[in-house]
């Protein structure tokens, strides 16, 4: 697993991947800057309209309860861009990631594995369509530990293990897919579940690094090709005839 890691850290920087690090970084910006602002002013809303209208749909019984979470998100809302770069890369990351998949996938499949047959490229669609499961899911985590977040230090460590398990799980998916059918790579991930989720803590940790964390995508998905084709073991099927005439 580390050695995977340590090749995937490698060829970021190789000549054929370079194009695709710079669109990936690009686009990962533009997307932290929209969302970022858009996170910050629904936050915004919540912490002054926002709680007037749930009071009104859960009772005056939340009434404490609901200051409390005002308060909170008030100190989310003033963090802004900062708040939202940091906590969203993981989404951001999940929907950059299903744009250039197959570009990275093909770059390593053909440096490290050019005996064996190509790996098919996933339809844009559902490429797009798992990022943005992934991206919604990873909010979703996020938002109900953001309290522990502020309250004990607890919450830093579900962040970076949901980041963990999310990643690891995309990642992998989208690597599998382009040798297996959907059900059948999700039903790989099940199966080697804790390899991919230790898998994952590498892509966790990557993208905790600020500045840094823009290329996870590349990263992410050169890392989890390796991985999958550990995982896969001898596949005759898939190596080249003239591989397997040695």
């Amino acid at each position: 697993m580390l050695d995977a890691a340590v090749k995937a850290l490698s060829q970021m920087i190789s000549p054929p991947m370079r194009s695709i690090l710079w669109r990936s970084i690009g686009l990962a910006l533009v997307l932290i800057i929209v969302l970022a602002i858009g996170l910050q002013r629904l936050l915004s809303w919540f912490a002054t309209s926002g709680e007037v209208w749930l009071e009104g749909l859960l009772g005056p019984g939340w009434h404490s309860s609901l200051d409390v979470l005002s308060w909170i998100v008030s100190i989310a809302a003033g963090l802004g861009v900062v708040f939202g770069g940091i906590f969203l890369m993981p989404a951001i990351t999940s929907l950059v990631a299903s744009l250039f998949v197959d570009d990275v996938a093909d770059i390593v499949e053909r440096e490290h594995y050019p005996a064996e047959q190509p790996g098919v490229a996933l339809p844009l669609s559902q490429a797009i369509l798992e990022g943005v499961k992934t991206a919604l899911l990873t909010i979703l985590v996020y938002l109900a530990a953001l309290p522990l977040v502020l309250f004990a230090g607890a919450g830093f460590l579900i962040f970076f293990l949901a980041a963990a398990w999310l990643l690891g799980r995309e990642y992998f998916e989208l690597a599998a897919m382009r040798f297996r059918p959907p059900e059948e790579a999700k039903a790989m991930r099940r199966d080697n579940a804790a390899t991919i989720f230790t898998a994952g803590l590498f892509i966790a940790a990557f993208v905790s690094i600020p500045i840094v964390n823009l290329a996870t995508p590349i990263f992410g998905m050169a890392f989890m090709v390796h991985m999958h084709k550990r995982l896969s073991g001898p596949r005759p099927e898939l190596i080249a005839p003239a591989r397997q005439l040695r």
